[in-house]
């Protein structure tokens, strides 16, 4: 029996284990207002990473990064009908300007500090980007804009859990305006793909792209994208939205130009985002009993150096010797960029330390003792494959130039070995279906890992289709989404409708 590092499993308590693996990989914290988090320097390096080569991405499109206000005008989303139905339970809402004691020794709003008009504090920024886009959209010369900006939002979740759904969250959000329908889908489907690629190349996140059905549009959207992955509990996250939103923004916030025939139109708007709900989404896809496994595109450090000083803290042999393997190790490019290697010489035991990082998910962990240095050796530990096939800690020791020399490939491995772990646990999971009976069952609350069903599907709207969205979510389920590149109708029947199939969907329980 291995003795994991962490006091639940994920087989005993999905939930509990997430929740484990956050406090314990020191990721984030309660920060004392319900559902807002301290996002600790480990996580925020995740975060950062993923940010850094996400904005690469965004800019290798031709887009320009900028920043808009947190406080939005009321009157803004009231131009907007659709959209503000969509947030208005979420919104928070600021009301005065001053607080002013009230004789008890507390704190109250100042009366007199009413504003004229409520802000809105951002649950996102169409309304004040397209503002904008009214004023800086003249002629078809104007167009393309293509913005992006990396900000916080807030949406006020009653029912909050760290990373995935929170009231306050970081994300990016991009807004474009385009001359032509055509011109806006196509920058849709393009971004979509940008975050496909990035989930599968960066994250590890196999996922599949798709359209979502007319009930899970963004407010106001003509057209809602997503990828969707599936978490090792089979519930599925949706990692990423891209939103074609048609002339309905440009029509109420007036953003209009003069083609070239001299005629003025109305502009097609995108949106399209991902939040730090991804880094839920690498916590679950890739951590195990013992912590995070951190893919090493976005760990913050690749490579942890522990040197094993026993009672003596000051030797310098061992020490310097580590130094030196920092400094090679900094000298190799893995996976495009330097090797990011960190010597710690906290003042701890050299076990807690090498603990701390396999819970944080550290891609590589580096031991060296005395005996390493006198045989010019290193012990390595792959956070990957952390156990040997008799259970205990695979620690092998290496010739110190050999890992050097191998780390690139290594890294790479890695990589590659929790992505196809993640692409092969979706295809297995994922289980065509013909009848609504079968759905049901397959669903039974006594199955523990049901994944997603696929199943044929007629795009059915209005009443048809909120009869087909009750007699799910009596059985807690959701449409994740349409696959994109499907061939056709697989000429069968639509199990809700029963009327000629035009696409399959798929179908599961997600967070």
């Amino acid at each position: 029996m291995i003795k994991r590092a962490l006091n639940v499993t994920r087989e005993a308590d999905f939930s509990a284990w997430y929740q484990a693996v956050i406090s314990e990989a020191d990721l984030a914290e309660e920060s004392g207002v319900r559902g807002c988090m301290v996002i600790r320097p480990w996580g925020y390096g995740i975060w950062e990473r993923i940010q850094r080569l996400l904005d690469d991405r965004i800019k290798a499109t031709g887009h320009e990064n900028c920043y808009f206000p947190l406080f939005i005008p009321l009157s803004y989303f009231e131009k907007e009908a659709e959209h503000v139905e969509g947030f208005a339970k979420e919104m928070a809402v600021v009301t005065h300007h001053r607080l002013k004691a009230d004789g008890y020794g507390r704190l109250v709003p100042d009366p007199e500090a009413k504003l004229e008009e409520p802000l809105v504090v951002r649950p996102t920024s169409e309304m004040v980007i397209g503002a904008a886009f009214a004023r800086w959209v003249q002629s078809w010369r104007d167009l393309p804009v293509l913005i992006n900006q990396w900000a916080n939002v807030v949406r006020w979740e009653m029912r909050t859990r760290m990373f995935l759904r929170t009231s306050e969250f970081l994300w990016q959000e991009g807004h474009t305006a385009h001359a032509t329908a055509d011109e806006a889908r196509d920058e849709t489907l393009k971004m979509l793909e940008v975050y496909r690629d990035f989930a599968e190349t960066c994250l590890g996140l196999h996922v599949i792209a798709g359209e979502k059905p007319e009930n899970e549009r963004f407010p106001g959207a003509v057209s809602t994208y997503s990828i969707e992955a599936m978490m090792q509990d089979g519930k599925a996250l949706q990692a990423g939205t891209s939103h074609f939103l048609g002339t309905n923004f440009a029509s109420a916030q007036n953003i209009r130009f003069q083609n070239a025939a001299g005629e003025f139109e109305l502009a097609n708007t995108t949106s399209w985002g991902v939040s730090t709900r991804m880094i839920g989404g690498v916590i679950m896809v890739h951590g195990d009993d013992d912590g995070l496994r951190v893919p090493p595109m976005i760990a913050p450090w690749q490579v942890v150096i522990v040197p094993m000083l026993r009672d003596n803290p000051d030797d310098a042999a061992i020490v310097d010797y580590c130094k030196a393997l920092q400094a090679d190790l900094a000298k190799q490019s893995a996976l495009g960029e330097p090797v990011r290697a960190l010597l710690d010489l906290k003042p701890a035991k050299a076990a807690t330390k090498r603990w701390g990082w396999v819970k944080k998910g550290a891609p590589i962990v580096i031991e060296v003792g005395g005996r390493d240095v006198a045989g010019a050796n290193v012990s390595v530990i792959r956070r990957d494959r952390l156990y040997r096939e008799d259970g205990k800690l695979d620690s092998a020791v290496t010739a110190r130039d050999a890992f050097v020399d191998a780390v690139s490939a290594t890294l790479a491995d890695i990589q590659t070995g929790l992505h196809v772990e993640s692409m092969d646990r979706l295809k297995a999971n994922i289980v065509p279906v013909t009848e609504f009976a079968e759905l049901e069952t397959h669903f039974a609350d006594s199955v523990k890992n049901p994944g997603w069903v696929d199943v044929r599907w007629s795009k059915p709207t209005g009443a048809a289709l909120d009869t087909v969205v009750e007699r799910l979510k009596a059985l807690k389920l959701t449409i994740r989404n349409a696959p994109l590149g499907q061939s056709g109708a697989d000429h069968g029947l639509c199990i809700f409708t029963g009327e000629p199939a035009v696409e399959r969907v798929l179908i599961g329980r997600a967070y």
